[in-house]
């Protein structure tokens, strides 16, 4: 298990404030934050995240619904959304790709977590310390 995989959790579990996840982003590279989304990307596949995760996630997220990944997110076809949200380039829309690509974490784990993991399971993620 690595940092950033266990700091991806925390935050889409709640276990830690998007403003702490804001700043860890914030402090990578260009080449790291881009291979950050990436991974956030396969959680969020790992995790069966759906079409219908997009509006549910925009308000998770606090981003506006005019905003580019926002946009994306709801335009069908998610896993080829995903794709085009962790293509985003500039600075301001990789932080909001992070916002919302979290907050797609977040959605679709806790619905699997409801209907595959709630009897318990050996999921590392979810046996997070503080973890519900």
């Amino acid at each position: 298990m690595y940092e950033r995989d266990v700091m991806l959790n925390e935050l889409a579990q709640g276990l830690r404030p998007m403003s702490q996840g804001i700043e860890w982003f914030d402090a990578l590279g260009p080449d790291q934050q881009s291979e950050t989304l990436w991974y956030l990307h396969h959680h969020c596949i790992q995790a069966r995240a759906v079409e219908e995760d997009g509006p549910e996630s925009i308000r998770l997220s606090g981003l506006r619904p005019t905003h580019t990944p926002a946009v994306l997110i709801t335009r069908g076809r998610i896993n080829q959304q995903l794709v085009r949200i962790c293509a985003l380039t500039p600075p301001d829309e990789r932080r909001k790709a992070f916002r919302l690509l979290t907050a797609v974490l977040a959605v679709a784990d806790a619905r699997r977590r409801e209907l595959r993991c709630s009897g318990g399971c050996g999921h590392w993620w979810h046996n997070l310390p503080g973890a519900h």
